[in-house]
């Protein structure tokens, strides 16, 4: 039996679960805590993580499991523990808090609020003593204990200057006026703002190795999109350049599983060698979509085996009976960042051939001394074709003592201790995957990928409805419970993932679906001037500020997918609200995107769609399954997409379309359409 038992037991988040035997005691964000923290007129700590957090498990072992430290915590706080994934409205507002009075950000995230939810201070990770220019734990909460005791009006005051620092916080980035809806949208992005987020992409771009800044490297796929799209409108060379060595480089990284696949979420040196070993749902989810872009463009199949192998990894390790995706692999297996990753060169050598042996550890940089603390990191510094030709060696025998050196290396990784497993479903992560599941459905061609993600978005309906509600969800859901009202990214991220499976299967249901949520988003979560979308639901009552999230960050911006599928659907609907709303959206954000790309990579992708235009492709007739299948054999990134066996008024783009024993192919631009044509073929220079 565990000495200590607190109020986290009840709970189903493995990250508060992992705390649920602290000597701390913790709380859940919620009623109880909140009111307690009012009737005895003590301060608020609030710790926020997550399961896969390496410097969190860190944090609990230092102090949140010590007894004496406890004691203080337990004395003068209450103490709120919270999974960031979980609640990640209450993670952005105390995360802004934080870097509006340090300058930095990260988790462990603890921030120190009074009775009524107002921030006055925090940090990260505090070490058990004085250590990296920090105070110790206990120095920061006997301080904060005194200062609450004898400088109340001080840090009232504090509280009060900060929260309302974070309701102006809602407008940056943001054209203050309306734009004039008479004013063409041809009108008001230009090929100078397109050209100019290039080249503030590329001014952030490592040539040398790929991606985006300095170390720690994050994918930046959104980037990478962006480039992608450009060069394969102006044919900029650079651009797919730097795009296709940014992917290059990761996946001969560390930051790629070499043997198992997946990737992970960030690396700690420039040369990708060194990942964070922590793998999340998203990462992966984002990665397999631009892949589907790369290999579209490129015809590089090592793009098409690598979104294979991810989608295999997904398969294998993060995937629920019920067909849902789990949140996240853990960086520690017993303790220890990446130990079940790493491998010892006499490990090899005793489980390979010595002729397959000393090629594989020649080819994936494995020697005596270690790449990284005395272990290896599998990594490729010269792809297969380079390789051979510099060692003079056949290319098909060295893929395939390699590929069956992999199969031997990743059966003998499997009988280790695993990292752990976050195995909360998140509707927008799960949202994301069933998008790039469907995205690589149709590029690859493989009928199996999309059964994968109808079945997924089947359970999404099936498990995260809130009761009483036809289109409202839940956010989570665990041990066949649902948890939370879903935020306005999990209704972007699913609406754009109705959207991608209606191109796949041809099912126009899915597009009724998007549409019913699209109107409850406007309805719950609009702002007051019904332009952009708070990240909580109007009825949430339990935060200090309805934040507005813009950013595209390590997932993408709420609003920015929501601008997408509102000028998707009013093509589709033939809404002009819509179609107004996106584009308000974006061009209020115009001038910020142009300086700013790197942070709003999916509004960028944007405003480039809408200076290009979108191709509206509809097909009428018996065959158009395989009309539509047909569509993604050229890469049409800027494109709305459906089908039907006959007219359906009910889409204007396909009524009045049908001609008897024929499947015709109608490539229409603001509704007026060229001849109709037999083949997408037909129309391909077009595009």
């Amino acid at each position: 039996m565990p000495n200590h038992t607190n109020n986290l037991v009840h709970e189903t988040s493995p990250y508060l679960l992992q705390h649920a035997h602290n000597p701390v005691n913790w709380y859940p964000w919620g009623e109880e805590a909140l009111n307690k923290a009012v009737a005895e007129n003590k301060p608020i700590l609030v710790s926020i993580g997550y399961a896969a957090c390496h410097w969190c498990h860190v944090m609990e072992r230092e102090s949140f499991e010590d007894e004496a430290t406890a004691r203080i915590m337990n004395e003068h706080f209450i103490n709120i523990k919270i999974d960031r994934e979980e609640r990640p409205d209450l993670d952005h507002i105390y995360m802004d808090a934080v870097q509006a009075m340090t300058g930095q950000g990260g988790w462990p995230l603890n921030v120190f609020l009074l009775p009524n939810k107002q921030p006055f201070y925090g940090g990260t990770y505090f070490p058990p003593v004085k250590a990296y220019n920090r105070p110790s734990w206990t120095e920061v909460l006997n301080a904060i204990n005194d200062a609450f005791q004898t400088k109340r009006e001080e840090l009232e005051q504090q509280a009060d200057n900060l929260t309302q620092h974070l309701h102006q916080a809602n407008q940056f980035g943001m054209q203050s006026s309306p734009i004039d809806a008479a004013i063409p949208k041809e009108e008001l992005f230009t090929k100078q703002q397109i050209d100019t987020i290039k080249e503030n992409l590329l001014k952030q771009a490592d040539k040398e190795w790929g991606g985006f800044g300095r170390a720690p490297k994050f994918p930046g796929s959104f980037n990478i999109q962006y480039l992608l799209r450009y060069y394969h409108l102006y044919k900029d060379q650079e651009a797919l350049d730097q795009a296709l060595l940014s992917l290059d480089k990761m996946l001969q990284g560390g930051l790629y599983d070499q043997l198992g696949g997946g990737f992970a979420r960030y690396a700690t040196d420039d040369r990708w060698l060194i990942p964070h070993f922590e793998k999340m749902l998203y990462d992966n989810a984002l990665l397999i979509d631009v892949l589907c872009e790369a290999y579209q463009i490129t015809g590089n199949e090592v793009y098409a085996q690598t979104i294979a192998h991810t989608i295999q990894f997904i398969k294998r390790e993060m995937m629920s009976p019920d067909g849902l995706f789990y949140a996240a692999l853990d960086a520690d297996s017993e303790g220890v960042e990446g130990k079940f990753y790493t491998w010892q060169k006499a490990e090899i050598d005793a489980l390979l051939p010595a002729e397959d042996a000393q090629l594989f550890c020649e080819y994936y940089d494995v020697t005596e001394e270690g790449n990284w603390e005395e272990q290896n990191i599998l990594w490729v510094q010269q792809p297969l074709k380079q390789f051979c030709a510099t060692k003079g060696m056949d290319e098909t025998l060295v893929s395939n003592s390699l590929t069956a050196s992999r199969a031997i290396l990743l059966a003998e990784r499997s009988h280790r201790i695993r990292p752990g497993l976050d195995d909360k479903i998140l509707l927008g992560w799960n949202a994301l995957m069933i998008h790039a599941i469907s995205k690589a459905a149709a590029v690859l061609q493989e009928d199996s990928y999309k059964q994968m993600a109808v079945t997924a978005m089947e359970a999404v309906f099936a498990y995260f409805k809130q009761s009483g509600s036809e289109v409202a969800l839940h956010h989570t859901y665990k041990e066949k419970t649902a948890k939370y009202p879903a935020f306005v990214d999990d209704y972007a991220y699913l609406i754009r993932a109705l959207i991608a499976l209606q191109e796949v299967t041809g099912d126009l249901g899915y597009f009724d679906r998007a549409d019913a949520l699209v109107k409850y988003t406007n309805e719950h979560f609009a702002d007051e001037t019904q332009t952009f979308f708070y990240y909580t639901d109007h009825a949430q009552n339990d935060v200090i500020v309805r934040k507005k999230e813009i950013y595209d960050g390590a997932t993408p911006s709420g609003n920015a997918i929501m601008a997408q599928n509102l000028l998707y659907l009013s093509i589709v609907f033939d809404n002009k609200s819509y179609q107004k709303q996106g584009i308000e959206m974006i061009s209020r954000l115009s001038q910020t995107i142009t300086r700013y790309p790197t942070s709003f990579g999916v509004w960028a992708n944007q405003m480039l769609q809408l200076l290009h235009g979108t191709a509206e492709i509809a097909i009428v007739g018996e065959a158009y399954i395989t009309r539509m299948k047909e569509a993604y054999n050229c890469y049409i990134p800027f494109k709305v997409l459906l089908g039907a066996k006959s007219d359906q008024p009910k889409y204007p783009l396909l009524a009045d379309r049908m001609q008897a024993g024929r499947t015709l192919v109608y490539l229409c631009k603001d509704y007026h359409c060229i001849k109709p044509v037999d083949y997408i073929k037909e129309i391909i220079n077009l595009l």
